[in-house]
């Protein structure tokens, strides 16, 4: 394209006329980041800053931002949006934000996704500027999208790779065995998805893991019917790690194990057992956890139960694993007894 759509032959701004497009399923996404201080990502994880439910408070208004759009852009269209999804991560020094917007229509919801990140940032700022009042928004930028008779189209110049570490990332050592922190906490819970529960195992893993040192995304809450998609949101920017909480057992709805060996290249089937076993030495009934683990090209994806003493077993398992682990899988690391 070498012409501006939104102005017209005699330079005017005008709104495109979308009557003759066909309607069809189109995805935006988006992200930026709050830089800020080390105290203040601190206290918003802990939720202890004066104004509390910052987290919250700032999704529903990137949601509410989302669906505003058109009356906040003048020449953009009304859209009936299907799913808009704001997530955050932390970084030693910032909280990264992520929308995803949704709609089948004949116009894209690019600006839509946009409008969500700006709006969430904004609030965040407005939340922690009694702490920090230097705090700077930056980073807004369109990722991916879809559809329409253009289908992908991804940011020039940066994979999804380097999408999620294009904000700053936890300061590591300069060894490459620990060269890839990423990780995402994926629950699967109809129950929470529709917000009639309250998720008990999402952020233990988050708070877990970051203090690891990972650069963790999520929790990304998904109803037990759509895990599969949720396993590729979570494998969307090629994460060092994925672990996944819920969804394991013998009810009819439990599909996790299912969607995850969909996109597993190589099984780990010892990580899987060894979580399983100690479950069972306190627990006799998690030996129905249907759990497994493995590699998703670069990816290693585990799931654990979806309770918290499950998850406490898994932790138990991976913390002495994981260095190991993905230093193998990274092409480095010793070989010896494995």
């Amino acid at each position: 394209m070498t012409e501006l759509s939104h102005v017209d032959q005699e330079g005017r701004a005008r709104m495109v006329d979308v009557s003759a497009k066909a309607d069809t399923t189109r995805v935006a996404v988006a992200a930026g980041a709050l830089h800020t201080t080390a105290e203040v990502v601190a206290l918003v994880r802990a939720d202890d800053l004066p104004k509390a439910d910052v987290l919250s408070t700032a999704r529903i208004a990137g949601i509410a931002g989302a669906k505003k759009t058109s009356e906040l852009i003048p020449l953009c269209h009304q859209l009936a949006l299907s799913s808009v999804k704001v997530e955050f991560g932390f970084t030693e020094t910032a909280i990264t934000i992520e929308a995803t917007a949704k709609t089948k229509g004949p116009t894209g919801v690019e600006m839509e996704a946009l409008t969500a990140v700006a709006v969430a940032g904004l609030t965040l700022h407005d939340m922690v500027k009694a702490v920090d009042p230097a705090a700077t928004l930056d980073g807004v930028r369109l990722l991916t999208k879809e559809g329409g008779k253009r289908g992908h189209w991804q940011r020039p110049g940066e994979s999804t790779a380097d999408a999620e570490t294009t904000v700053p990332v936890v300061e590591q050592d300069e060894n490459p065995d620990d060269a890839d922190r990423s990780a995402v906490v994926l629950v699967a819970s109809t129950g929470v998805a529709a917000g009639t529960r309250v998720d008990t195992t999402g952020p233990v893993l988050v708070e877990w893991l970051a203090g690891l040192g990972f650069s963790v995304r999520g929790p990304l809450v998904y109803a037990d019917a759509e895990i599969a998609v949720g396993l590729a949101d979570a494998l969307r920017f090629a994460p060092a790690l994925v672990i996944s909480t819920g969804g394991t057992g013998a009810s009819p709805t439990d599909a996790t194990p299912e969607a995850t060996l969909a996109v597993l290249d190589r099984e780990l089937p010892g990580v899987a057992e060894a979580i399983r076993q100690r479950g069972t030495a306190k627990f006799p009934l998690a030996a129905l956890s249907r759990g497994v683990a493995g590699l998703a090209g670069r990816s290693v994806i585990v799931n654990l139960p979806g309770s918290p003493g499950g998850v406490k077993d898994g932790i138990a398992v991976l913390e002495p694993l994981l260095d190991h682990l993905l230093a193998q899988v990274a092409g480095g690391g010793a070989h010896d007894n494995t």
